[in-house]
């Protein structure tokens, strides 16, 4: 899996270029989409609770690794979407649901040993889509690329006239 870091950098520039077609996609929003590009890897928690932990709190078998699932993140991302001014909720959706959406789509191109990628589909199917395989989680290329779409980005931006809106 590409570091944290790259899938902020890539939702970073895809919701930065999409704001500069959009007026309504303001900094607060292009700030979601990173948070949202966040909501997978959440299952890192367990490195701080084991879920072992968890399991004996609740009672149950628990496993953080649903987390990366496609039905898990859109829970998420439905919780954190609450939490926004009604107004604002379907914007705040479009924005995590595309953080969240750049983040899936990185980590299943992963050169894997069995050739799949994880279950993005999941609750719907358990099937796993087969993995292009473009780089090894331990690869640098990926964050080089992100942190130049993320400065191509914030200059085009930043530097550029606006666009007839």
């Amino acid at each position: 899996m590409p570091d944290l870091l790259t899938h902020v950098l890539l939702a970073y520039a895809l919701a930065t270029l999409l704001a500069y077609r959009h007026a309504w996609l303001t900094p607060a929003f292009v700030t979601l989409s990173m948070v949202g590009a966040l909501v997978p890897d959440l299952d890192h928690i367990s490195m701080i609770i084991p879920p072992t932990t968890v399991e004996a709190l609740l009672g149950v078998p628990f496993a953080w690794g649903g987390l990366q699932t496609g039905g898990v993140v859109l829970l998420v991302i439905l919780v954190g979407t609450v939490l926004v001014e009604p107004g604002e909720r379907r914007r705040a959706f479009a924005m995590l649901a595309l953080g969240a959406s750049t983040h899936l789509f990185t980590d299943a191109l992963i050169r894997v040993t069995d050739g799949r990628s994880q279950s993005v589909f999941w609750p719907l199917t358990r099937y796993q889509p087969p993995s292009p395989g473009l780089y090894l989680s331990t690869d640098i290329w990926p964050l080089v690329a992100a942190t130049t779409l993320a400065a191509v980005a914030w200059y085009v931006v930043r530097h550029r006239a606006t666009p007839d809106r």
